[in-house]
């Protein structure tokens, strides 16, 4: 990517809190990482261990899911907006199932995540065709220079953590649809307020998320974070930084993953006042 192209990108994200479309792997690669997935999936059905892990924190556990983190075509747009020392924060499937009324609330990622500054970068690798139809994401165009206050509705049909909203009003009528191509990507700010309709198609509408951050970045309640470096280097040692995974589920990769993901659940559900619930989590 050359320097016009970034300095475009970046322009863009800062004014809007998002930009799209990113080519980043062919569509023949996009579908190659969703049938890997499914094996997966195909294994956890049979085994309770498998289904835990490949939920959250995949890039600790699936070799396939680490490497496409660090494909230049991902790294290169979020190094020029939040520069050369880049950590996967985190990483996980976003899948709707078709026909199904499961949908997103309007909301601001970093709002419960507990960081205690703004440079995190979205990645949103598409790995399925996403439209309208079967519950593309939505941006509310600059929404990131602001903060909203949430609401915890803790609603079934509310694929998020703890059902948390931000009512937008009449701004609703300014959303912009995120339509994507298998192996496109879309970035957002984590302030950017984003939802997401049900799926109402009969295809699965498949995403892989990778949330990156600065280095500089930290915890804000002091913990020590699981995060892999996957570009330039850790000056600061704010996170505990993890290794690539060994093989396809390797039980030490297996067990950093549950207490990453143990954590993760601590500092989102801090102050709910309700726990985790069995679900997946998605836009």
């Amino acid at each position: 990517m050359d320097a016009k192209e970034r300095a475009r990108i970046k322009a863009q994200y800062e004014a809007r809190g998002y930009h799209f479309p990113i080519r980043v792997m062919r569509e023949a690669e996009a579908l190659a990482v969703r049938k890997s997935y499914a094996e997966q999936e195909a294994l956890a059905a049979d085994d309770p261990s498998v289904a835990g892990a490949i939920k959250t924190y995949v890039n600790l556990v699936l070799p396939f899911i680490d490497q496409v983190t660090r494909l230049a075509a991902i790294l290169d747009p979020v190094e020029a907006l939040l520069g050369p020392d880049l950590l996967v924060y985190s990483a996980e499937f976003f899948i709707k199932e078709p026909e199904t009324e499961t949908f997103v609330s309007w909301h601001q990622d970093l709002h419960y995540w507990g960081l205690d500054q703004d440079n995190e970068v979205t990645a949103w690798v598409a790995l399925s065709p996403v439209t309208v139809e079967n519950g593309a994401m939505r941006y509310l165009p600059g929404s990131h220079l602001k903060r909203f206050d949430h609401q915890d509705s803790f609603a079934d049909s509310n694929m998020l953590s703890r059902g948390q909203e931000v009512d937008i009003g009449d701004l609703e009528a300014e959303a912009v649809d995120v339509l994507l191509r298998p192996g496109e990507m879309s970035l957002h700010h984590g302030r950017t307020l984003h939802a997401s309709r049900a799926n109402r198609s009969k295809e699965r509408r498949v995403g892989l998320v990778i949330r990156y951050v600065a280095t500089s970045m930290r915890q804000a309640g002091g913990e020590k974070a699981a995060a892999m470096l996957v570009r330039g280097e850790d000056r600061y040692g704010h996170f505990a930084l993890a290794p690539r995974p060994q093989g396809l589920l390797h039980p030490d990769d297996v067990a950093r993953q549950t207490a990453a993901n143990r954590l993760n659940e601590e500092i989102i559900y801090r102050g709910a006042g309700q726990g985790p619930r069995d679900r997946a989590v998605g836009f």
